[in-house]
């Protein structure tokens, strides 16, 4: 019987990259997003490429009612989870805190954090319930340090670390894993969206190194979901080798060489 993932934000980079590397493994998937085509378009190619079932399911993580009705609701068969992927969430604008967007803390405080746990809420008690399950929760080494301008975003990595690790007491005892990745630089959407659709900027942030791309962090996530039931990997930070913290990096331009 094939195990079953689901993947918040599945739409685009991490998520999408540990779609595909979980059917290679041959998981069944509830993918969720808020960009249905691609949700259609990535169950299709899922579906044709693995021959594994994908449930995908078009709602707001931000929307608690919309996470209730959509993952409370499961037929029986897709609650028995067995591995739950937290990758939704977004980093958005670049400001001092004087200057800082209310709009933008709203949208990361109820992205990274409210949807994270609202999401948690609803499957944790399926995995209670058959008595095993694996939590990932993807933070960022803004989780870890803080950078200027970064203030938000970084709190609200901060608080999935330390929700990781009292997930992790909680669970304890319910023999559900925890664990934490932190990504630094990954070449996504990420900076895309933080620009608010600046191509130019986005690229920029990118130049002189080799970032982490998606599929690295996928690897990441698929090794600790793999480890054998005696194992847990609590938490993992992944660098680019470029890079030595958040603030830190090693660009080198052709002018420069």
């Amino acid at each position: 019987m094939k195990k079953i993932a689901l993947i918040t934000g599945a739409t685009a980079g991490i998520g999408r990259a540990t779609a595909h590397k979980l059917a290679q493994d041959n998981y069944n998937l509830i993918l969720t997003g808020r960009r249905q085509d691609l949700l259609e378009d990535l169950k299709k190619e899922l579906g044709i490429k693995y021959k594994c079932d994908v449930l995908s399911l078009v709602f707001d993580v931000r929307n608690n009612k919309q996470v209730e009705e959509f993952l409370g609701t499961l037929p029986e068969i897709w609650k028995e989870i067995d591995v739950l992927v937290n990758n939704a969430g977004l980093a958005a604008g670049l400001a001092p805190v004087q200057e800082g967007d209310l709009a933008d803390w709203d949208q990361m405080i109820d992205t990274n954090v409210k949807g994270l746990l609202y999401v948690t809420r609803v499957v944790a008690p399926f995995m209670i319930a058959r008595g095993h399950g694996h939590i990932i929760n993807i933070t960022s080494i803004a989780g870890k340090e803080v950078y200027e301008n970064g203030n938000v975003y970084c709190a609200t990595k901060h608080a999935v670390d330390a929700l990781t690790k009292g997930f992790r007491l909680d669970l304890l005892k319910h023999n559900i894993k925890v664990t934490s990745i932190a990504p630094g630089m990954v070449d996504t959407e990420f900076s895309l969206v933080r620009f608010k659709g600046d191509k130019d900027r986005a690229v920029k942030f990118y130049e002189g190194f080799t970032p982490l791309c998606a599929d690295d962090v996928a690897e990441a996530i698929f090794f600790a979901v793999t480890r054998p039931p005696h194992v847990n990997i609590n938490d993992m930070l992944i660098m680019p080798a470029a890079q030595a913290n958040a603030t830190m990096t090693h660009r080198v331009f052709p002018e420069n060489k």
